[in-house]
C-alpha cells in the first residue's frame, strides 16, 4: 500500500468505517519486536496502539487508559490516577 513518511515501515491496510472509526496497519519489517504494529481510534474517543517495540498503549475515551511496556511493565491510569 506504499511506504510511510519515515520510511521505516510499509502500510498494509488503513482507512475508516462509516461510523467514523480508524485503523491502520503498519509492517515494520523483521527488525521490529512487533513487525506487525496497528491502530484504531473510535469516534467515542476511544483507542489502541500496538507498538512496534512490542509495547500497547489504550485509552477507554472516558479517563481509562492503560500502558503495556515489551518487557512486562506498564501502568493503569483512572481519572489521571496512575497505579503499576
Amino acid at each position: 500500500m506504499g511506504k510511510g513518511k519515515s520510511s521505516g515501515y510499509s502500510y498494509k491496510s488503513r482507512g475508516t468505517n462509516s461510523k467514523g472509526n480508524h485503523y491502520c496497519a503498519r509492517d515494520y519489517g523483521t527488525s521490529a519486536n512487533n513487525p506487525n504494529s496497528y491502530h484504531y481510534s473510535n469516534s467515542d474517543g476511544s483507542y489502541y496502539y500496538s507498538n512496534p517495540d512490542g509495547s500497547s498503549y489504550c485509552s477507554g475515551g472516558s479517563g481509562y487508559s492503560n500502558y503495556s511496556s515489551s518487557n512486562g511493565g506498564g501502568w493503569s491510569s483512572y481519572g489521571g490516577s496512575k497505579s503499576k
